[in-house]
């Protein structure tokens, strides 16, 4: 047997309450609710990944990702975990979509790889240390007092950027940024997302001219995800640059936004690409296309947040991080992993691998199976 052969997969339940609900036009968000995946290989190198999955993104749950990622471990298990491509050929071969689950085994076949070549998982995948990370920080939606103090708050803990997230209606946002931009003054950048909630072109054109006064630096997603066709005339229309975010998934996506000019900037999340594999291919798009980019996520603690971070450090093109949901959690599960250093700024481990892992007494209480 090949020593980098897979020879076994762990899959935790990863449960973790929030320091107090995350609210978005999709939803609230109380808790995390994270796959952990350990792929071993028969040489003893443990490989790990997370997925956060977002049911009305994605499509999936907590409980279709630990189910389909059953049949994953079952049509890997013997096969070369450097054979990176091939395994996510069969992955995609044996069921359709399923990006978030698909991101956990990619992450963990990476961190397995660059062990292998004993390479900061960054310089695994060609990139370096030539620029800063920063991560903004999030409000999330309530009234337009909470918003301006929670944006406050986070503009005195030094965050260089501050992203809010919309999609209520005109009058309402309009509100929320105004007080924000009282309360915090003219000159930290804000970041909008209304997460598909203005729905038409006609609303979201409406709502960021009206935002326009308030020095937006872009907004994610102003219209409804299956109204792709018309987000070039929102992006034509808006005074704010635009950054596509749920209508981006893989690389035919952005090959399809590129062709119609759709937008500005991308925002990508592993989560949604299925993993670093295809998440390299829309960076690689979008810079050839010289469209600017940000590395998000879902609810994924330091962990998957960490294999975003090496990804950040590949390609001038990705200019913004969003990287602060773990900031949310009341408790850390994560060994090693990025750091959060004084305004935040994000110290990427230096180390072969992804350089982080889940601390066994959060695995030892969690719903797990072994294959």
């Amino acid at each position: 047997m090949k020593g980098t052969s897979i020879q076994s997969v762990e899959i935790y339940k990863l449960l973790i309450p929030l320091k107090e609900p995350f609210v978005i036009s999709l939803g609230p968000t109380l808790d995390v609710q994270n796959i952990i995946v350990i792929i071993r290989t028969a040489d003893g190198c443990a490989g790990y990944g997370e997925c956060s999955p977002y049911m009305s993104i994605n499509g999936e749950s907590i409980d279709t990702c630990f189910i389909v990622g059953q049949y994953f471990a079952k049509i890997l298990k013997g096969k070369d975990a450097l054979e990176i491509e091939l395994c996510m050929q069969d992955m995609d071969k044996f069921i359709y979509a399923n990006s978030s689950i698909k991101s956990a085994f990619d992450i963990a076949l990476h961190d397995i790889a660059s062990q292998h070549a004993e390479m900061p998982l960054y310089k695994f995948l060609g990139g370096n240390k030539n620029k800063k990370l920063e991560t903004d920080m999030t409000v999330s939606i309530g009234t337009p007092e909470k918003m301006s103090t929670d944006a406050l708050k986070f503009k005195e803990q030094g965050f260089p950027a501050i992203k809010v997230k919309l999609g209520e209606g005109k009058e309402i946002d309009v509100e929320r940024i105004k007080a924000i931009r009282n309360a915090i003054g003219p000159n930290i950048p804000l970041r909008i997302d209304a997460n598909q909630g203005w729905k038409t072109a006609d609303l979201a054109i409406a709502v960021l001219n009206d935002l326009a006064p308030y020095g937006i630096e872009h907004c994610e997603e102003p219209i409804a995800r299956w109204n792709f066709m018309d987000l070039a005339r929102v992006s034509a229309s808006s005074p704010i640059p635009i950054m596509a975010d749920e209508s981006i998934g893989d690389e035919h996506d952005a090959e399809r936004l590129i062709h119609l000019n759709a937008c500005d900037m991308f925002n990508i999340k592993l989560g949604k690409s299925s993993g670093l594999f295809k998440a390299q291919k829309i960076v690689q798009l979008a810079a050839a296309a010289g469209k600017h980019l940000q590395i998000g996520g879902f609810m994924e603690s330091r962990l998957g947040m960490t294999a975003g971070a090496h990804l950040a450090l590949t390609n001038d093109a990705i200019q913004h991080c969003d990287f602060d949901t773990p900031l949310m959690f009341t408790e850390d599960p994560v060994i090693g992993g990025i750091q959060y250093l004084d305004n935040g700024v994000i110290e990427v481990p230096e180390v072969p691998g992804l350089g982080a892992a889940i601390d066994e007494s959060f695995l030892k209480e969690a719903d797990s199976i072994f294959i």
